[in-house]
């Protein structure tokens, strides 16, 4: 049956008894006390004898005083073996009578329906077939509280029971009520005031519980996240100029009458300074200073960022190592003009001390695996110790999103130039199962099915599979990504695509297109990545027995024509200068494509395509975006572009218009003068953004104000087909469609959604228009 485990008075008994024996051996002759040969031990039935005995540390043949007797009491007291340990002399002998403590027989958990079994075990010092301890399961039982206030869950109980077995066994039962998550309620700020608390709420990553918060679980309170935004919220004033700034305290208190926390960081913002002078000096033989100045990211001028620092120190250490100075230091130095608010910077190359790393121990990963973090580091054992390597490393490992926390700290070897690096991380969940539905323009009604695993058995490749079903397409997509192909910087992956259009309001139409695509991906600098891609897929266009008589002429040849396979390569660059990839407030991205199809297959044409961003905050908590993009595409070899190849005006252009709206389209009288698509486009877009006022960030709503302005134009197809005996009569214009109008920005925790209404401003007699748009995407 079972019984509550009590209070440990092992240690309060084990001092009285030793108290008292030692004042009742301190009175006997020396000669009575006996020597360790002399110790008789009852009670023992598991511990042998000779392991009590070696537990009285007196010089063989010696006879034991009171003080080595009180020792031997309190040490075998504490060794955990023992219930009860009592000593008595009797005929010139020590006697030793103890009651061996229980041994474990299952460790079990009832009750847990937050916390797997697997992981409380994880975390608990006792042991099945180890020695029962109440000290320990003391231990144990707040440790399981711990683990389940990390998990947001302070209203927890766990009562530990035993159950009694035969052979001095006991079967551990740890009752728990999990008690429901504790959210944050609020979170304040205090002292800001250049920047709004809906704009520091963004950085950090804690958020206040909602009617949305089933969709995450950052609305629990962790202290450990609470930390971390800390250093998130002093790293942003860092980044932008405030140099001086302090995050002065990070205060959680529990409202009873909430059932919540309030959060309140308290910061000293000081005020904002710009670079003054920006030099470098070298104190290594042989480093011209002059010849490092081109990988300075940091100019006189500009705003002061610590994050451009830091990757100053970065290309400047890796630089000067890579010239044979593997021990050299960079250090920043700093002089302040109060006054002027400048900082006029230094960076001083110095002879570091010769110290290699030993070792690189790697703790708390349960699940990844141990190569997947050493390939973070650019440094191994045996190499020259570099900290700004160890701290490029660091923040490589908090980028994986692998982990809830990652720390790296070194301690000396085992010689004076030895250097162990400790490496402790704490996982994360990253596994992803989504069940989403909605509405598009283009799709209809739809409902998506997701299941993602970032880190796909601790090994770093992220994998994903999708099924879509809508009111006018079905898809389906896999897709893997190995971060590290053949164990360099380079990405690999595979995607496996199917979709099915069905005809629609939009064309009179139906598209299937399945296949695959081979990619490589690499960073060619901190900002600038390449992707080189190989697509194979199959596209056929159909057309009902109703539609093959009025369908536009190109039409009605595609459907002809029957399925073909497109075999293409092509290459993508990108430069991201942006202050954030989510909700940018600064900076620009700049993006080119190229695709060339015809390595195989049955088509043959070139498309080219580009896309321009620019952010700036023109006020606080209005973002404005302007956006170019372009493109153009032609056949080679003889061939015509294929029409679901072409670019096709919409929506995703400019806004106000239906899909397939505008652009090249057959006015052929008696046929359904369907968007034929061309050869070139162009659209600029400006843009701006500001958060809903009287709604918390965390709901992550925005209002837009746009304009668009752009074409579709060059019909790439025949105007004569011979199949039919019939021309086409194609409009074919170079006239710009423009429109402005507002939406609704949702940063939902599926991705970003929106629904927009626009009023064309210019537009053709044969263009379609529909004023709501609802899709997908962000800024």
């Amino acid at each position: 049956m079972k019984s509550g485990v009590g209070a440990y008075r092992g240690a309060r008994v084990a001092v009285l008894a030793a108290g008292l024996l030692a004042l009742a051996l301190a009175g006997a002759p020396a000669a009575a006390q006996g020597t360790r040969a002399d110790i008789v031990v009852e009670g023992n039935h598991r511990v042998e004898a000779d392991t009590v005995r070696s537990y009285f540390h007196g010089n063989p043949g010696a006879r034991l005083d009171a003080a080595e007797i009180d020792a031997a009491l309190k040490t075998l007291y504490a060794s955990g073996l023992f219930e009860d340990v009592r000593i008595r002399q009797a005929d010139g002998r020590v006697i030793v009578t103890v009651v061996e403590a229980p041994v474990i027989n299952k460790i079990a958990f009832e009750g847990n329906k937050r916390l797997k079994d697997d992981q409380l075990k994880n975390e608990i010092q006792s042991k099945p077939r180890g020695t029962f301890s109440r000290a320990a399961v003391h231990a144990d039982v707040e440790r399981i509280v711990e683990v389940y206030r990390r998990a947001g869950r302070y209203d927890v109980h766990v009562d530990p029971k035993t159950i009694a077995l035969p052979n001095n066994r006991v079967d551990l039962v740890f009752e728990i009520r999990d008690g429901d998550k504790t959210p944050v309620r609020q979170i304040v700020f205090v002292g800001n005031s250049k920047f709004s608390a809906r704009q520091l709420r963004d950085v950090i990553k804690t958020s206040e519980t909602n009617i949305l918060s089933f969709f995450k679980s950052t609305d629990v309170y962790d202290p450990d996240r609470v930390e971390a935004d800390r250093d998130l919220l002093r790293r942003f004033y860092l980044k932008n100029g405030y140099a001086d700034a302090r995050v002065v305290s990070a205060v959680a208190e529990f409202d009873a009458g909430r059932k919540g926390f309030v959060v309140t960081f308290t910061l000293d913002e000081g005020g904002p300074y710009r670079f003054g002078t920006i030099d470098v000096r070298s104190n290594v033989r042989d480093v011209d200073a002059a010849s490092l100045h081109s990988r300075l990211l940091t100019h006189a001028g500009e705003s002061y960022n610590a994050e451009a620092v830091e990757k100053t120190i970065e290309q400047l250490a890796i630089e000067v190592s890579k010239r044979g100075y593997a021990f050299a230091q960079v250090h920043p130095h700093a002089d302040r003009n109060y006054q002027a608010r400048l900082i006029n910077l230094v960076y001083a190359i110095d002879e570091g001390p010769r110290a290699y790393i030993e070792r690189i121990n790697i703790r708390g990963n349960l699940r990844t695996r141990e190569y997947v973090i050493r390939r973070e580091f650019d440094i191994a054992e045996g190499d020259p110790f570099n900290k700004v390597l160890i701290d490029r490393a660091e923040r490589r490992l908090k980028n994986l999103n692998y982990f809830k926390s990652v720390k790296i700290d070194k301690e000396p070897g085992s010689a004076p130039d030895r250097v162990v690096v400790n490496v402790n991380v704490e996982e994360l969940q990253t596994g992803d199962f989504t069940v989403s539905g909605g509405y598009s323009t283009v799709e209809g009604w739809l409902a998506e099915v997701s299941v993602s695993e970032r880190n796909l058995m601790g090994t770093g490749q992220a994998v994903k599979a999708s099924v879509m079903y809508g009111e006018y397409a079905k898809g389906i997509d896999l897709s893997l990504v190995e971060p590290y192909f053949l164990g360099s910087r380079t990405s690999a992956g595979v995607e496996l695509f199917g979709k099915q259009m069905v005809p629609n309001s939009y064309q009179s139409y139906g598209t299937e297109t399945y296949g695959t695509t081979l990619s490589l991906g690499m960073p060619l600098t901190e900002q600038v990545g390449t992707q080189w891609r190989y697509s194979i897929y199959n596209q056929s266009l159909s057309l009902s027995p109703d539609a093959m008589a009025t369908a536009s002429l190109p039409v009605r040849q595609a459907a002809a024509n029957g399925p073909a396979w497109v075999s293409s390569i092509g290459n993508t660059v990108a430069y991201d200068g942006r202050d954030a990839r989510k909700n940018p407030h600064s900076g620009m991205y700049v993006e080119m494509k190229q695709d060339l199809a015809g390595v195989g297959g049955d088509e043959k044409f070139i498309r080219t395509s580009g896309d321009v961003r620019y952010y700036h905050e023109v006020a606080p908590d209005v973002v404005a975006m302007g956006r170019v993009q372009g493109g153009y595409l032609t056949g080679w070899d003889g061939q015509q572009v294929p029409l679901m190849n072409s670019f096709f005006g919409g929506p995703q252009m400019v806004r106000g218009f239906a899909p397939n709206g505008f652009g090249p389209r057959d006015l052929t009288p008696g046929t359904t003068m369907d968007n034929v698509g061309g050869t070139k486009y162009f659209v600029t877009t400006a843009e701006a953004q500001t958060p809903v006022p009287g709604l918390p960030s965390e709901f992550g709503l925005k209002l837009a104000v746009f304009g668009d302005a752009g074409n579709v134009w060059g019909y790439g197809g025949p105007t004569y087909f011979p199949t039919f005996g019939q021309s086409v009569r194609v409009a074919d214009s170079t006239f710009v469609r423009s429109s402005v109008g507002a939406g609704l920005v949702w940063d939902s925790p599926l991705g970003p959604l929106r629904v927009d209404y626009a009023f064309p401003l210019t537009k053709t007699g044969y263009d379609v228009l529909r004023p709501f748009h609802f899709g997908v995407g962000g800024f």
